[in-house]
């Protein structure tokens, strides 16, 4: 296993709050990390997962749009789960800890194993202080994660979700087989054929509405294996 170690901060959250905190079930998830992608015009509750890590030592490895499956050997996926665990033992960890730096950096890690574990985590992981390394460092290690086997990942759908409002620049028709007014009251599930030429993951898309002058802000997120919108 590579693991590619970084100094570099965690992704900016918008002002909406922890990232992902919408988010489906992952089924059989062993370790899920959590963070809003970089740049103006994104949508982090729309963002694939930073990584995730299932019981049977599947991994997923998410960017601003589209996720890479992998495989880790019984060894690498248990050592993993261990440095996870370890973190329940560090002094002052709770449910949000800040670190150095810059408090608009945040990232959300959760441990789904009998006893659920959850930290949302503020500021700079370079900038941590000593008694909370093994957090920072695992946090770094996750958020560039490598690993031989990985492949871009074709997922089973989408979760698309319509809200009002206008993005810079353009719109793009509707062009789904159901009306939009059906996708404004919850998620939807969108198969891969539909959402062929769309953009995916915390990328929206303007939409406008036929013969009216209202529009909509559209992204469709990318699920995992027997996860529901």
């Amino acid at each position: 296993m590579r693991l590619a170690v970084a100094g570099a901060a965690v992704a900016v959250v918008a002002a909406i709050g922890p990232p992902r905190a919408s988010a489906g079930v992952i089924p059989k998830a062993a370790i899920v990390l959590e963070a809003s992608p970089r740049g103006p015009f994104r949508d982090a509750a729309s963002a694939p997962p930073r990584f995730v890590l299932l019981e049977d030592g599947q991994v997923f490895v998410g960017g601003t749009e589209r996720l890479e499956a992998g495989r880790l050997e019984k060894g690498e996926a248990q050592a993993l789960k261990k440095r996870a665990e370890a973190l329940r033992k560090l002094p002052g960890l709770g449910e949000r800890v800040v670190l150095g730096g810059d408090p608009a950096l945040t990232a959300r890690l959760r441990l789904l194993d009998d006893k659920p574990f959850e930290v949302v985590v503020a500021g700079d992981p370079a900038q941590a202080p000593p008694h909370l390394a093994p957090l920072a460092t695992l946090l770094a290690d996750l958020m560039r994660f490598n690993h031989p086997t990985l492949l871009p990942y074709a997922p089973p759908g989408y979760a698309m979700v319509v809200r009002e409002g206008r993005l810079v620049g353009g719109c793009r028709p509707w062009g789904f087989t159901f009306p939009i007014a059906a996708a404004l009251s919850g998620p939807r599930l969108v198969s891969p054929e539909e959402a062929v030429g769309w953009p995916t993951g915390a990328v929206p898309a303007s939409v406008c509405a036929a013969d009216t002058d209202q529009r909509y802000v559209v992204t469709l997120r990318p699920l995992l294996p027997g996860e529901q919108p």
